[in-house]
């Protein structure tokens, strides 16, 4: 029986953490990110991934920093064969990534070299790609540039969010390290070196990337939104006040209107003009202090009084 340790902490990891257990492996430790304060009343939270693994009792670690060297004799001491890494979010230190006869794999949410980093689902939204995947690739110290094992390829739709491609790469992330296990564990896989001069980068977003660029092109600005939905949402601003914007639509524009002026305003929307003639009706906003509400809902009270020639983003 091969003795693996998971490492993960999100919602991500969850059904990678699930498949490993149901095809029969002997998890002997779960190491995830610690208990954080969550929402406006800071309520101390487990991560999903120690959730989980308390269902089906399995040990659970909390390393504040795995490089500390009492957390890493903890893991070394569990004597595992295989690790597993899916969104941990810490690199290893070499005296763990030597320690499994298997060594440590890590179930990375991009085709990589493409978008190595923390926020890969994302920067692929952002970025308007139409496709993005799952690597399964051995850990090194360098961030996601170890050797590759296998590779998915997963479709993004023009609907996707990040919610949504988040779960297709969830269940294809399972899915593959199901079969990688097998043909890796009997020998039966060839790694294969990173292309170093292609690798592009995903680091985790910043306040500053959240906020829209109206003289952005419509494309640009749609990506964006859906890049960042449901987490952690885009903003513009009105009259001096954050709006944060969670659906939209790209709709017929013109060039003549200044980038970021509302065009139209209705029940159906707000329309704002972008960089080109591809507009943007926003659709699901947030007002500052409220909940996240529908154009239709935002219309029937403070949003019929958005006059058509305001400006968003000023």
């Amino acid at each position: 029986m091969t003795r693996i340790v998971f490492m993960g902490t999100p919602d991500f990891s969850v059904p990678v953490l699930r498949r490993i257990i149901d095809d029969g492996y002997e998890v002997i430790g779960v190491v995830t990110q610690p208990d954080r304060p969550v929402g406006r009343k800071k309520v101390l939270t487990p991560p999903p991934v120690k959730v989980e693994a308390l269902k089906h009792g399995i040990p659970v670690y909390q390393p504040e920093k795995i490089r500390q060297k009492e957390e890493m004799e903890k893991i070394i001491s569990l004597n595992p064969d295989l690790i597993i890494t899916a969104a941990f979010g810490q690199i290893l230190p070499k005296e763990i990534l030597e320690a499994p006869a298997h060594g440590c794999i890590n179930v990375h949410a991009s085709l990589l070299p493409e978008l190595r980093g923390g926020a890969p689902i994302h920067y692929a939204l952002i970025q308007g790609k139409k496709k993005t995947g799952i690597t399964i690739m051995y850990m090194v110290e360098k961030l996601d540039a170890g050797d590759i094992l296998t590779q998915v390829e997963v479709e993004i739709t023009e609907e996707d969010n990040v919610g949504t491609l988040h779960t297709k790469l969830s269940k294809a992330g399972a899915e593959l390290l199901s079969e990688t296990l097998l043909k890796l564990l009997e020998g039966k896989l060839t790694a294969v070196p990173q292309d170093n001069e292609k690798a592009t980068f995903a680091s985790n977003i910043k306040r500053e990337q959240e906020k829209i660029d109206w003289s952005k092109t419509g494309e640009e600005i749609y990506n964006h939104i859906r890049g960042l939905n449901p987490w952690p949402v885009a903003f513009t601003t009105l009259d001096g006040q954050t709006l944060k914007i969670w659906r939209s639509e790209k709709v017929t524009g013109t060039k003549s209107e200044e980038p970021g002026t509302v065009i139209k305003n209705d029940a159906d929307g707000i329309t704002v003009a972008t960089g080109n003639d591809t507009a943007i009706k926003i659709k699901e906003l947030q007002p500052s202090g409220k909940t996240k509400m529908t154009c239709e809902e935002f219309y029937r009270g403070a949003g019929s009084k958005i006059l058509v020639g305001s400006r968003l983003g000023e």
